[in-house]
């Protein structure tokens, strides 16, 4: 199941690229709830200060660099890939699309696919109930 979230939150005044990136996680739900931490978004962190130079991490790098158990980690993980923006490959972890750019455009193609589904499941229900489309 993928679950992706989108809010319309105001960009921060003060700009600077860890302000920039915790806006575009809170922006996709990455971070919320119980991860008090914010071992989500530092996970993109991490990531990203390893980009280009390796493609994917091993989960204990990760967890090297952030200081938390590999067990968090992994958790932490599995809930970034339902939402899109990373993938794994042979036990390493690789953000999706290998820049954030090409992860929010990956992003909405997955929404657009989901959205047309659910119209496609809506216009069958219409049709079912007898509510001619305009």
């Amino acid at each position: 199941m993928r679950q992706i979230v989108v809010k319309q939150i105001e960009r921060p005044m003060l700009r600077g690229e860890d302000e920039d990136l915790q806006w575009l996680c809170n922006s996709l739900g990455i971070g919320e709830g119980r991860d008090v931490e914010r071992v989500a978004p530092r996970v993109l962190f991490s990531l990203l200060d390893h980009q280009p130079h390796e493609k994917g991490l091993p989960v204990d790098i990760i967890a090297r660099d952030l200081a938390v158990s590999s067990s968090r980690i992994n958790h932490h993980i599995r809930n970034l890939v339902d939402a899109g923006a990373v993938y794994r490959h042979k036990r390493l972890i690789y953000l999706r699309g290998n820049s954030l750019r090409s992860m929010v455009q990956e992003i909405r193609k997955d929404v657009l696919r989901m959205l047309d589904d659910l119209e496609l499941a809506a216009a069958e229900i219409d049709k079912a109930f007898g509510i001619v489309q305009r």
